[in-house]
């Protein structure tokens, strides 16, 4: 319990942080959010009378200091222009989540039918074919994949739309503005979980209650399913709660590409009015859910681990025999 403790106070740490970096990098850009909000060429007393309104006139530790108090009774302030930065964040983050679920239910798919046949036909042509896709996908930043499905599907053949154009409601107009950047966030998780899952499995089918069910003469399927698969559970579901995070992460920077309207559209928008609020925000959303996924992911590990080594294969084994369909002969 004290070391989870731990673990959770030090992930509290970093992401502060890293709130902190991201504000003093947004106030430290050239111009200020007074000048953002009055234009160019507006008075300077009028200026100087906004940067004391918006507190642009005081230390930035203080200005920080004032923020995170806010941040940590679930008030993330205003932006420069009066807004309530909670509404900003209530009216983004559902087309994020959106994105994001799409995404996550593709990567668990795929990842999983491509990484047990992997598994079961390690030698086979379709093991050869993902072992290079796999690693190329991995490979690539999201915002390169996202500008070569761009530069493939929207430019070069028409068949799909390079931005997103939302409706009155504030979602995509139509479902096919989704399937890039969903392509986009998912295809480096895929491979990456395809690879673990495919790595898990392998891992599992040498331990020695699957070389009993084999030598009992059960199917491969039923050896997949029963008795392969529940030793490497624990492994994917910790792969699955990273990608959760990575997903995330990814989000930020795919919906700026595609102008789509959410958590990462908001993000970029404040860097550019300069408004440290909305971009700390918006920075600590998606770090509070990438710690806790994180924390999921250590948790299953350290859970794993524990099974493992109380395990005694012989034990189990005569605790719980292999079901006898097929006799021995």
């Amino acid at each position: 319990m004290i070391g989870f403790a731990g673990l959770v106070a030090r992930r509290l740490a970093l992401l502060v942080t890293l709130l902190a970096l991201v504000f003093a990098a947004v106030a430290l850009l050239p111009g200020d959010a007074a000048r953002a909000a009055l234009g160019r060429n507006a008075d300077p007393e009028l200026l100087a009378a906004k940067r004391r309104e918006l507190g642009l006139d005081r230390p930035l530790p203080a200005r920080f200091w004032d923020w995170i108090s806010g941040v940590a009774t679930g008030d993330f302030g205003v932006t420069a222009t009066g807004r309530s930065v909670n509404d900003l964040l209530a009216a983004a983050a559902p087309a994020t989540l959106l994105l994001g679920g799409i995404a996550f239910t593709l990567t668990v798919i795929a990842s999983l039918a491509a990484g047990m046949a992997w598994a079961a036909r390690p030698s086979g042509l379709l093991a050869r074919i993902l072992q290079p896709v796999t690693t190329t996908v991995v490979a690539l930043p999201e915002f390169v994949l996202a500008a070569l499905l761009i530069a493939l599907f929207s430019l070069a053949t028409g068949w799909l739309p390079a931005v997103t154009v939302v409706d009155s409601s504030g979602y995509p107009a139509s479902a096919d503005m989704l399937i890039l950047p969903v392509l986009a966030l998912a295809l480096p998780q895929i491979g990456w979980n395809a690879r673990v899952i495919r790595s898990a499995l392998a891992d599992a089918e040498r331990t020695p209650h699957v070389e009993y069910a084999r030598l009992a003469g059960l199917p491969p399927a039923r050896i997949m399913l029963r008795h392969i698969l529940p030793v490497a559970l624990p492994t994917i579901a910790a792969s699955f709660a990273t990608s959760i995070g990575m997903l995330i992460g990814g989000a930020l920077v795919v919906e700026t590409l595609f102008n789509y309207p959410g958590l990462g559209a908001l993000l970029a928008g404040s860097v550019g009015e300069r408004d440290t609020a909305v971009a700390a925000a918006v920075t600590a959303i998606a770090g509070a859910v990438i710690m806790l996924v994180l924390i999921l992911a250590d948790a299953i590990r350290s859970w794993s681990v524990r099974g493992l080594r109380s395990s005694d294969p012989v034990r189990w084994l005569a605790r719980r025999p292999v079901e006898q369909e097929v006799p021995v002969r």
